[in-house]
């Protein structure tokens, strides 16, 4: 099995199910967690030096943090739903709890931060949904914690990919620390599939082909980006969900496309509306 795909396990007895720390990861920046949790529940952490963007991926939840209450959020039971999910910002140094009120599928996406912003609820009209690309590269984006939004690290997308349609397409990168022209980003996918029985295809890879991996990737399955282009694929018959989060140096997403598939964009189109369509 490769060494960039994490299969979900049977849950902990938090309910964790997968995790990638940049311990683990073999990177800096980048961590994340899944967990399935039963109603009644209770996930209780403290931040540390970490900022944390917990998203409601399906269910319901009470979230506090440091005695800041949100109550009751979460509007949809699958990820797979035409809505974009709550979430809620954490900063390092902060404790928090989430108790389930329903099933509750959670993401816990964490970077380094200083505590520099308060504890915030994203509702999901902050994230609001937009259509990418066009053809077979047809996809729904859900801006999560992007770039305009207040943080110190984070960048947090999902994206909804119909079965035969790719996304993270045309293929490109962010793996320099090369600013105005590219930034270095670690990236963690979690997919989802539906129905559960099938898979995608990702394809992570790099100029020289030192990195070059093609992975069947089955439901509630992390894959790791540590470099290169990184393009999805969701078979016929079995459509696509993934939560991207990033993390740098610098807050900020400048992406390279592969030469060798820019031709793929519109003709007319310039490099930024290029870029708007990559995930």
């Amino acid at each position: 099995m490769s060494d960039l795909l994490i299969k979900a396990g049977a849950p902990d007895k938090d309910g964790c199910i997968a995790a990638v720390s940049p311990e683990s990861a073999g990177w800096k920046y980048v961590g994340f967690e899944v967990y399935q949790m039963q109603a009644g529940a209770t996930l209780e952490r403290d931040s540390g030096g970490s900022e944390i963007c917990l998203v409601l991926l399906a269910g319901k939840a009470d979230v506090v943090v440091d005695g800041e209450r949100f109550a009751d959020i979460g509007g949809r039971m699958s990820v797979f739903e035409d809505k974009a999910p709550y979430a809620v910002y954490v900063p390092a140094g902060a404790h928090y709890e989430v108790s389930a009120l329903t099933e509750l599928e959670l993401g816990v996406c964490l970077a380094p931060g200083s505590g520099k912003y308060p504890a915030r609820l994203i509702t999901p009209s902050d994230a609001a949904i937009e259509d990418r690309g066009y053809g077979s590269m047809t996809r729904k984006v859900v801006n999560i914690l992007p770039e305009h939004s207040v943080a110190e690290s984070l960048l947090v997308v999902e994206v909804r990919t119909g079965g035969g349609n790719w996304s993270s397409y045309p293929p490109h990168k962010h793996d320099q620390d090369n600013l105005p022209a590219e930034s270095y980003l670690e990236e963690t996918y979690y997919h989802r599939v539906n129905p559960a029985k099938g898979f995608v295809v990702q394809r992570v890879y790099n100029d020289d082909r030192s990195l070059d991996e093609t992975i069947a990737v089955p439901d509630k399955s992390i894959v790791l980006v540590p470099e290169g282009y990184h393009p999805v694929s969701a078979p016929p018959g079995y459509d696509s969900y993934y939560l991207n989060v990033m993390a740098g140096p610098v807050r900020t997403w400048v992406f390279h496309n592969d030469p060798d598939h820019e031709w793929l964009f519109k003709p007319g189109q310039s490099g930024s509306a290029a870029a708007s369509t990559a995930e």
